[in-house]
């Protein structure tokens, strides 16, 4: 079973997977994979000749795996709201980037996500509850974390459960990052502003061995930019970047990350060191058939661009994202374990 990273994906119904912007959750109860992201399944259109192209809120689908290569569709697992247009979620608004962590001492399945509407001047996240993983969800509020804008976002779950959310604020200028609640259903007190001046969006955040990654891109709307790496001892900082991770094909393809955009990055149990790089190969033109490009992620290996040790990291730290026009997962890899 291959990957075949910006080739058309279908699903066990021999349909295109509609899970774009999204992230995986491991479920221990089911024994399955989900995978969360937005359903663009829809006519793409500008409300005015200087807007960026949308589609339509439909929703938030799920698929459910147990291999990460063969996806069955479970469904809509959070619809848009067709009629209501005060409603967070009504067609006509945005829902972008949904995540979903479980909350092991309330038994919720929780998702965030980033809601705006058509001008993005909302800037604001959404959270959802369910007491499964394959939905239905139920939509709660949206707010503005600590009174900032919140446009790219994502949230991380760390070893001890504690919970966090990274998001773009301040016209994108910046990332902040918050713990959340023990419930997982607000944010706390604390906030930590991190990557200023920097511009970047599209984080998406994973650990080993105590050291804390996160991959972003640049702020370029549809069109693919450079990738950065960063990396902290402390979730909430202060991180610092590490430089492009991507690795193989040519410059054009190293400096636009493949023509992606991250979205995610899975770590593989039982093989340390080894995550999946997902990330979204937007079609602007028409966001329905924008693909999925996943890609082996490695901590150790070698990448483009020296790195500046100045602040203490050691050279394991590097971060590497291998292109493949196909790849497919080490057959010692027998799922979660």
């Amino acid at each position: 079973m291959y990957f075949y990273p910006g080739r058309v994906w279908l699903d066990t119904d021999g349909h295109a997977i509609q899970a774009h912007g999204g992230g995986i959750l491991y479920d221990h109860i089911t024994a399955k994979y989900y995978w969360y992201g937005e359903n663009k399944d829809g006519l793409t259109y500008q409300t005015h000749p200087k807007s960026t192209n949308r589609v339509d809120i439909i929703g938030v689908s799920c698929y459910s795996s147990k291999d990460l290569w063969s996806w069955t569709n479970e469904g809509i697992v959070l619809p848009g709201e067709p009629t209501n247009v005060t409603h967070d979620l009504h067609k006509s608004k945005v829902l972008e980037r949904p995540k979903v962590i479980y909350n092991d001492h309330t038994g919720q399945y929780v998702m965030w996500m980033h809601i705006d509407d058509a001008n993005y001047t909302k800037a604001s996240v959404g959270v959802a509850v369910s007491t499964s993983p394959s939905g239905p969800f139920t939509y709660l509020y949206s707010f503005r974390p600590h009174g900032f804008e919140s446009r790219d976002m994502t949230i991380f779950k760390d070893d001890d459960g504690s919970a966090y959310l990274f998001y773009s604020s301040r016209d994108n200028t910046e990332l902040h990052v918050s713990p959340l609640t023990k419930d997982y259903l607000n944010i706390m007190v604390a906030m930590r502003r991190i990557l200023i001046r920097r511009h970047r969006e599209a984080p998406a955040v994973f650990k080993l061995q105590g050291t804390y990654y996160m991959i972003t891109s640049g702020c370029s709307g549809w069109a693919p930019n450079r990738a950065l790496a960063h990396a902290a001892e402390s979730i909430m900082g202060p991180w610092e970047t590490l430089g492009n991770p991507c690795v193989g094909g040519n410059r054009f393809f190293r400096l636009t990350t493949f023509l992606s955009q991250s979205t995610f990055v899975l770590p593989l149990p039982g093989l340390p060191g080894t995550f999946i790089f997902m990330a979204d190969r937007w079609n602007p033109s028409n966001l329905r058939d924008s693909r999925y490009v996943w890609l082996p992620l490695f901590i150790g290996g070698l990448a483009d661009e020296p790195l500046d040790y100045s602040f203490g990291f050691p050279a394991w730290s590097r971060v590497s994202i291998y292109w493949h026009r196909k790849w497919r997962l080490p057959e010692s890899w027998k799922g979660y374990t």
